[in-house]
């Protein structure tokens, strides 16, 4: 059994975090939330869940306006163009062990998450607030990059910090620049028989892109795969509602 949103908050109180928290109704997309939190200072970030070949798993997370071409990531970490796809659904419940629309930082914090790579935006740095789902996407938190770091390293986790708009070359000469960030140990899941793969993403564009997949901020946070090359999207409510409450 994961960590809880209540045992999380409780873990953050008892590291001296401080943080805000805000309520609001369950959200699917980055402009959902951004609804209820236009007036939080902070920055919402968006959350990527990927999988490469050899069943290693990996958490993306970045700012909003952060442009993220999946093939170039995939380069820089020694994979090859198309070495990283989206994560399975089943995934999310065994590895994470968070529902669709929960993806964040936070989630490593359960033991069967302890060997899922952690790749930052180094422009959180430059936020005053971050906003995160707390394992639960019924609320956002909102505290300083300092903060994450120190639950991180209460993980026993380096926080790792990437320039993930960077295409530096890769060749013979030039060794990927990530590649040390690659997990050392795959982690097996099972993977049930006819049953669709879905994932946590928000895409950066809509429209399809040359060299990877983008992220959009409109787009909902479910991605459901399709026959289809585009993918079709689950929609979210909409009912106005906030509460928040600070901690310190």
């Amino acid at each position: 059994m994961g960590y809880t949103k209540e045992q999380l908050l409780n873990l953050l109180k008892e590291l001296e975090i401080d943080f805000e928290q805000h309520e609001h109704p369950v959200v699917l997309t980055v402009d959902a939330a951004l609804k209820y939190l236009a007036n939080v200072d902070g920055a919402f970030c968006k959350n990527l869940f990927l999988k490469d070949k050899k069943h290693r798993f990996y958490i993306v997370s970045a700012l909003t306006e952060t442009k993220v071409d999946m093939k170039v990531l995939s380069m820089r970490l020694g994979l090859g163009k198309g070495g990283l796809r989206m994560a399975p659904e089943e995934a999310l419940s065994e590895i994470l062990q968070v529902p669709l629309g929960c993806v964040t930082p936070f989630a490593v914090v359960n033991e069967s998450a302890r060997q899922v790579s952690l790749l930052l935006d180094q422009g959180l740095k430059s936020q005053r607030h971050i906003l995160f789902h707390p394992l639960s996407n019924d609320m956002s938190i909102a505290l300083s990059y300092v903060g994450l770091d120190k639950f991180l390293k209460s993980l026993g986790r380096d926080p790792t910090y990437v320039d993930l708009e960077a295409n530096p070359p890769v060749g013979k000469d030039q060794p990927p620049d990530l590649a040390a960030l690659a997990p050392s140990n795959a982690i097996a899941v099972p993977e049930p028989v006819a049953k669709a793969a879905s994932t946590e993403v928000v895409l950066q564009n809509s429209d399809p892109v040359k060299g990877g997949q983008n992220w959009d901020r409109s787009c909902p946070l479910t991605l459901l795969t399709c026959p289809s090359p585009y993918p079709r999207f689950t929609k979210e409510p909409n009912i106005p509602h906030l509460k928040r409450r600070t901690h310190h």
